[in-house]
C-alpha cells in the first residue's frame, strides 16, 4: 500500500497544528460547541491509537472491531491532553503515531491483512456515518483522505482569516 498520501496528510495536519500553536498574539477560540486545538489533536491521537490497535490485531491473525466513540468522549479527550503534556506533546505523539501507521500500512501488513474486513462503527455529531464491515485498507485510507485533512481545516478555522492567509503564503 502506498502510504505517501497518509504521510502527506499527517504533515499537513501537524503543519496546521503548529501554525495555530505559533499564532503570535492570537488566541484561537473555537465557535460554540466546537473543539479547541488541543481537543482536536487529542481526538486525532485517539483515532490513531484505535487504528494502530486494529492494524496490530489484524496482523496477529485475530479478529477486531473499529469504532470512534472513545475519540468523541470529552472526559477521554481531556485525559489524553493531560497525559500527553498538552499541545506540544500531542503533536509529538501524532507524529510518532503517523510513522507507525505508515510503517504498518506500507511495509508490515500483507495485502490480505489490508483487505481484512473490520466491523466498523463511525459516528459524527451523534449521527452514524458507518456501521458495517470495512477493509482495514479503507480505514487507513480514510485517515489520509477524510479524517486528517478535515481536522487540519478545523485547526486552521480557529484562526482569523488574515492569520490563515499569512500562514499559508
Amino acid at each position: 500500500m502506498d502510504t505517501t498520501p497518509l504521510r502527506d496528510a499527517y504533515r499537513a495536519l501537524l503543519d496546521a497544528a503548529a501554525t495555530v500553536a505559533d499564532a503570535d498574539g492570537i488566541s484561537p477560540f473555537p465557535p460554540a460547541g466546537e473543539w479547541n486545538a488541543d481537543q482536536i489533536l487529542a481526538h486525532v491521537s485517539i483515532i490513531n491509537a484505535v487504528t494502530i490497535a486494529a492494524a496490530g490485531t489484524v496482523s496477529s491473525g485475530a479478529n477486531t472491531t473499529y469504532e470512534n466513540r472513545t475519540a468523541l468522549d470529552t472526559w477521554t479527550i481531556e485525559r489524553v491532553i493531560t497525559n500527553a503534556g498538552g499541545n506540544a506533546g500531542l503533536r509529538n505523539r501524532i507524529h510518532a503515531q503517523g510513522n507507525v501507521l505508515c510503517a504498518l500500512g506500507g511495509q508490515v501488513l500483507s495485502e490480505a491483512e489490508l483487505d481484512a474486513p473490520v466491523p466498523t462503527l463511525l459516528l459524527s455529531a451523534g449521527t452514524v456515518l458507518v456501521d458495517q464491515p470495512v477493509p482495514l485498507r479503507d480505514i487507513i485510507t480514510g485517515l489520509a483522505e477524510v479524517e486528517l485533512p478535515g481536522h487540519a481545516r478545523q485547526l486552521l478555522a480557529l484562526l482569523p482569516d488574515d492569520a490563515v492567509t499569512a500562514a499559508t503564503t
